[in-house]
């Protein structure tokens, strides 16, 4: 890909993009081509971190600008650290202008060197230097520090056997992190010895992977550890920062000679030793420690450890204990959880522990006190992992938990259909009871927040509608009547709701004949009873499926729901919603026509006996499907129903639904039918009465425009 034309970008706006198309995961061979305009898109700080850009597209691409900083750490597509110092060596410009450099995870390839005089000494003007997880050898490190203004140098997990090369670079040196040297072969004096040469050094990493099961114990490096910490303060003169977590052989008052030596320690790295509770440590008011005692030094560990799983992994662990009872909301730590699920996004181990933290920092109302982006970005990362991980039962079950909030699912943007889609998919394969209904009363509540479209590609799936209906027959089976039972009935409502294809398929999956049966168990359940004729009244608005309802049992049984006085007015109002839908077409009707006339009387007679709801009862996705039944040729019995429902919902929200019935010509249908001499005073009153809100409604909006921004 190349640009036809491009204004001069301003140089950080160049490296801003290009941290953005990486950050998106959108840079790869093809897009980093926009950078070979070196002239107009001038880098200088680069960074292609885990992208899959190839040595030929690196050298195109990124090799012509004069860099500061590269950091292609983990980058996927071939490139090796031998090809990114090739492409470097050619160009004239980076030989004394790069100073940072970070490869970590990339395999260096030396082996494969054309010209054995290029080398990292090539690059003159390197201060920093990351190689942390790479084939790094003892040779390439003898040429490395061979660099003049070598300052900071990451080695940490690589195959390094002798450190004694450092002594090269002595003098310049001001960080050394080599983290978990399993392959270290020194004894514990010529490494002593090493250390003590580094006059100028500020920080050592020497950290160890506790985790770690191979043949090296590390306890030389311990060893040499001990020789420092009850050394005199003149080796290391100018250390103000050690991190030796991890290494379980050290004592408490080594570390208390050493902390009482260095007046100007500003950080001391002591995870998983066993140490960080040591009391000199909370005199020290500057000094920031990593370790397990606090809060504080939790948090220290998740930032400074972000890359290292072993002690993710460690600190989870105690964030998760020290936050079982939070009773306030910690923003920061969330951040600190959701960023160490990201940057180990295949680690079970971090994700079984983060998720569990995630559940106790966003439970009760912690969720709501914190910003909404927070949130959102938190969910979105929990939907990755249960992507990830989708047979592990317990990191499910946090997600789960911790997705289960009113507000998470009501106010916090997100994939809500990948969600709903994550959910079922785990639902299909478990059984747990206490699970299933924080299952399906997520679903219950996804659903109705999806966009008509989604709603149809989800309704498109017979094996979501399947699994929903199995839950209602599994409960239905014993009688039982639970959150769950109705969460499903919820659902299956929403799904179905102007959408022909999900009808259809609740018909097919044996749906009709299966909510029969919940329709006369549950006589005496009202909440279940209306779910269950809300997702019929859907059925019913559907022309093509109204043939399959046409059986005399069902509509008999509707009918008596729709006379009866002591039946609550929510069942009588979606009963006779189904009748009004199925009457309304007589061409349709194809049971016995004393029966149709029975119902076109019934809905008339009981519609004018309903008190009205003061609960908000239904909502409608739109008025369409009342177009047909406010036709003047309609039964009075088949208006009055549309009405009233008009009326309920908007007597109820009439800011919502003005707009909606303007812009679908529903207006127009009421005052027609206003109009018309046949039209029953009962429908009359009620049209009047609709239109009057809608029309108060225009005045208010109106009357409050001139003050919108």
């Amino acid at each position: 890909m190349s640009l036809i034309w491009s204004p001069l970008f301003p140089q950080e706006m160049a490296d801003q993009l290009l941290h953005k198309m990486t950050t998106k995961g959108i840079l790869n061979d093809t897009t980093v081509g926009i950078f070979r305009n070196s002239k107009e898109l001038r880098l200088r700080r680069a960074s292609i971190r885990s992208c899959p850009v190839s040595a030929e597209a690196f050298c195109l691409a990124i090799c012509p600008h004069r860099l500061l900083e590269l950091d292609a750490s983990w980058v996927s597509g071939g490139l090796t650290g031998a090809n990114i110092i090739s492409g470097l060596a050619s160009s004239p410009e980076c030989w004394t202008s790069l100073q940072r450099l970070s490869l970590n995870g990339l395999r260096l390839d030396w082996g494969s060197l054309e010209n054995a005089s290029v080398g990292f000494s090539s690059l003159q003007g390197l201060r920093m230097l990351h190689l942390a997880n790479t084939d790094l050898t003892d040779i390439i490190l003898e040429d490395i520090c061979s660099l003049p203004h070598l300052e900071t140098l990451d080695i940490s997990c690589s195959a390094v056997s002798k450190l004694t090369a450092l002594l090269e670079c002595k003098n310049s040196l001001r960080s050394l992190i080599a983290h978990r040297l399993r392959q270290l072969d020194m004894s514990p004096a010529r490494l002593f010895f090493v250390f003590t040469q580094l006059d100028a050094l500020k920080h050592l990493d020497f950290s160890d992977d506790h985790f770690a099961v191979d043949d090296s114990d590390g306890s030389d490096g311990d060893e040499t550890l001990r020789q420092l910490l009850e050394g005199s303060p003149q080796i290391l003169p100018s250390l103000v920062s050690l991190d030796i977590s991890g290494r379980k052989r050290i004592s408490e008052a080594a570390i208390r000679v050493f902390v009482e030596s260095r007046s100007d320690l500003i950080f001391l790295g002591l995870l998983a030793t066993g140490l960080s509770s040591c009391q000199i440590l909370s005199a020290q008011k500057n000094l920031k420690v990593t370790g397990e005692a606090n809060e504080n030094q939790v948090c220290e560990a998740l930032r400074r450890y972000r890359e290292r799983e072993c002690f993710v992994r460690e600190a989870l662990i105690h964030l998760y204990s020290l936050t079982t009872d939070a009773d306030k909301p910690h923003p920061d730590m969330l951040k600190l959880v959701v960023s160490a699920m990201q940057s180990h996004p295949s680690s079970l181990h971090v994700h079984l522990v983060a998720t569990a933290c995630v559940f106790n920092l966003t439970t009760q109302d912690l969720a709501e006190a914190m910003p909404v982006s927070l949130i959102s970005s938190t969910v979105t990362q929990l939907l990755h992992t249960m992507k990830t991980f989708p047979n592990h039962q317990q990191v499910q079950k946090n997600c789960l938990l911790a997705l289960c909030s009113d507000y998470i699912l009501q106010e916090v943007p997100f994939d809500k259909y990948l969600a709903a889609v994550l959910v079922i998919n785990w639902l299909s394969s478990h059984e747990d009871p206490t699970l299933q209904r924080m299952a399906v009363a997520v679903i219950s509540i996804l659903v109705a927040k999806l966009s008509t479209e989604e709603t149809a590609q989800l309704s498109k799936d017979v094996s979501f509608m399947k699994q929903l209906l199995a839950i209602v027959q599994q409960k239905a089976m014993v009688g039982v009547v639970d959150s769950t039972l109705k969460f499903a009935l919820s659902a299956l409502w929403n799904l179905t709701d102007e959408m022909p294809t999900a009808a259809r398929n609740f018909i097919e999956c044996q749906g009709l004949e299966l909510y029969e049966e919940v329709l006369e168990s549950y006589y005496n359940e009202p909440t279940v009873q209306q779910k269950v004729l809300g997702l019929l009244n859907n059925i019913a608005e559907v022309e093509e499926l109204q043939a399959d309802m046409m059986d005399e049992d069902l509509m008999e049984h509707i009918l008596s729901l729709l006379q009866d006085s002591h039946v609550e007015v929510g069942v009588r109002y979606f009963a006779g919603g189904i009748l009004a839908q199925l009457a309304s077409r007589a061409e349709a009707w194809t049971l016995d026509d004393d029966l149709l006339t029975t119902v076109l009387k019934q809905l008339h007679e009981s519609i004018k006996t309903w008190t009205h709801l003061e609960r908000e009862m239904v909502s409608y996705r739109s008025f369409r499907p009342f177009c047909p039944l406010l036709q003047p040729r309609q039964a009075s019995g088949v208006q009055l129903w549309a009405v009233w429902a008009i009326h309920l919902v908007c007597s109820q929200n009439i800011s919502h639904y003005s707009s909606m019935l303007e812009k679908e010509g529903l207006t127009e249908l009421l005052k027609a039918l206003a109009a018309h001499p046949d039209t029953h005073s009962d429908i009359k009153g009620l049209s009047g009465s609709i239109l009057s809100m809608v029309e108060e409604q225009r005045s208010c909006s109106g009357a409050t425009e001139p003050h919108k921004s």
